[in-house]
């Protein structure tokens, strides 16, 4: 069962990329034959999904990828690099877009209303489908698209409400204005998620695990004195990577390692770890780290 929705996954994002990439190339040809800054705006904002999309399904076949020599770790981590290509590429699209628009307000020019409007109907109708199928899917990456999709949507449903509103009364300003809010908006966006891909590629503590509340729960084993060195990071923002040391009580017999051992099995399986690495240190046992650690911090 697993195996079908993985293949379900491949085909819904091969499926949305292809869709989304073939309008974004027409939105650029629509935007600039109805002189809109707005529908070019938005063509940068899917080129953006676009990049994501694609990213997202070359990273869904790769991810079935097994550890090799070179990646020890897997491939989960190439999603980041993904992450900064789409950032970069949303931000220099955004930056031309307000330039744009800019020169637009300084020197007014009609938009072509009914062009705007037709196209509005098709971007609402592409990326309401590839949501829509999207929206069924099971992992982590179809749900992520699926939101930018669904802003999509939303971004379209403006372009027609302006196209609407200039059919009736209209107004030079009002294209380039909705496309600063577009743009103005995307960056927001962008720069929030740049924000954490950074944050996850210079190895920070991930936020939905609580380390002293993990060390916590070590410590209560029967026979573990203390822990310490214990370092939490993310491979991709959803899988997670531990390591620490254990310091051990004295100890009895080899039930009593056995036991500590399946107790830190049974605590590591209940949080998103890909990989752990756990060293035990028996008492008297000298840790050449913590030692160095205490030096640093005194």
């Amino acid at each position: 069962m697993a195996h079908h929705h993985s293949h379900d996954s491949g085909k819904n994002l091969r499926l949305a990329f292809f869709l989304n990439l073939s309008f974004t190339l027409i939105e650029f040809v629509g935007g600039w034959y109805v002189n809109s800054v707005a529908i070019i705006s938005d063509a940068v904002h899917d080129l953006g999904d676009s990049i994501s999309l694609g990213t997202s399904w070359y990273l869904d076949k790769l991810s079935k990828k097994k550890a090799t020599e070179s990646y020890s770790f897997g491939y989960r981590r190439f999603s980041l690099l993904g992450a900064l290509i789409n950032a970069i590429v949303l931000i220099l699209g955004s930056v031309f877009v307000i330039r744009e628009a800019i020169l637009r307000l300084q020197s007014p020019e009609m938009s072509d209303a009914k062009g705007m409007f037709y196209f509005a109907l098709l971007g609402v109708a592409v990326n309401g489908y590839a949501a829509w199928k999207l929206s069924k899917g099971k992992t982590l990456n179809e749900r992520v698209i699926t939101w930018h999709l669904i802003e999509d949507v939303l971004g379209w449903i403006a372009v027609l409400i302006a196209s609407i509103i200039l059919l009736f009364y209209p107004n030079p300003y009002l294209d380039p204005a909705l496309s600063l809010l577009i743009a103005a908006f995307i960056l927001w966006n962008v720069i929030k998620r740049l924000r954490e891909t950074v944050f996850i590629f210079l190895q920070g503590q991930p936020l939905d695990v609580d380390k002293s509340a993990i060390e916590k729960e070590i410590r209560a084993i029967v026979h573990v004195d203390s822990t310490h060195h214990t370092h939490i990071w993310s491979l991709d923002g959803e899988h997670h990577v531990f390591t620490s040391h254990v310091k051990l009580k004295p100890l009895q017999s080899m039930e009593d390692i056995l036991h500590v051992k399946n107790e830190l099995k049974r605590i590591m399986k209940k949080y998103p770890f890909e990989h752990y690495t756990i060293e035990t240190e028996f008492e008297g046992e000298d840790c050449v780290l913590l030692r160095e650690e205490k030096h640093d911090h005194s």
